[in-house]
């Protein structure tokens, strides 16, 4: 009988112990663990996520050791969206895009805001310091684009010479085509509604955004003053198959490719560092 009990109980230890595991390994599928090196932009880590974060991706994904400059330019350059694995080693630029880095190097530095509508015609200048611990915050889904401030763009290079310098631009090109690169740092809930222009490349240093595209003849449904967030929320559940959006959320080392006057919007999932590339004749 003591046998038999003392069976039972260490049966009872090992359920126990499973169903723990089970319950402490069980994640959201899209809610990730925090990396070791996440450059401390990891307030709103999961938070984000869970919330907007998605695993659908309808978007051909490449490696650049697999993708040669003729490839490109036959396959993608004036026909369709790409997302490209590796493009190239940014190491030191994503050391110096660190939350301390940044603070320590650039805080005082003045940067120009932009609502983050789809015209962005407002701006308003304030410090890199001010903007990351007053203003770098989630955004919630009822706050209107053109209510909330956003830094991409406007920046100063010679300033921003230091950092800027160190990041490695795109290996594939157009011809005829002159890069420019635009930086940005922007809350877990913020991003550019719908909106077109000339090609180019956005690269995630940190964070996740979630992008959402439609070839120029398929012209989408939105309101220029209302956010990402706010469409993805009320409108994109509306949406049939057919009409969605090619779409996919791009990490760290990641770079998307967008050929010209295609259709975007962007959704920072997570706190994000990310570098545009645009492509002028």
């Amino acid at each position: 009988m003591e046998a038999t009990v003392a069976m039972l109980h260490c049966l009872l230890l090992i359920l126990l112990l499973f169903l723990a595991v089970v319950i402490h390994t069980k994640e959201e599928p899209y809610c990730e663990k925090r990396s070791v090196d996440d450059g401390e932009w990891h307030s709103d880590w999961c938070e984000g996520d869970l919330q907007l974060g998605s695993e659908r991706c309808n978007i051909e994904v490449r490696d650049s050791c697999d993708l040669t400059q003729e490839q490109f330019l036959e396959e993608y350059a004036r026909r369709k969206t790409v997302i490209i694995r590796h493009p190239r080693d940014n190491d030191l630029f994503r050391d110096g895009c660190k939350r301390h880095n940044l603070l320590k190097n650039y805080g005082s530095k003045i940067i120009r805001l932009s609502s983050a509508n789809t015209y962005s015609y407002k701006k308003v200048d304030t410090t890199l310091e001010h903007y990351i611990n007053h203003l770098l915050n989630v955004q919630p889904s009822d706050t209107l684009g053109n209510e909330t401030w956003y830094w991409f763009g406007d920046n100063n290079h010679t300033e921003w010479e230091g950092l800027f310098s160190l990041y490695q631009l795109p290996a594939f090109h157009l011809p005829g085509h002159e890069p420019a690169m635009s930086f940005g740092l922007a809350a877990s809930g913020t991003g550019v509604p719908f909106h077109f222009h000339g090609p180019g490349f956005a690269e995630v240093i940190f964070g996740r955004k979630r992008w959402f595209l439609y070839p120029p003849d398929h012209v989408p449904a939105w309101d220029p003053d209302k956010s990402t967030r706010s469409w993805l929320e009320e409108e994109y559940p509306n949406l049939s198959e057919d009409s969605k959006p090619l779409e996919c959320t791009l990490r760290p080392g990641e770079l998307i490719y967008f050929p010209d006057r295609w259709w975007h919007a962007t959704l920072n999932t997570q706190t994000s560092v990310f570098v545009s590339t645009f492509l002028s004749p």
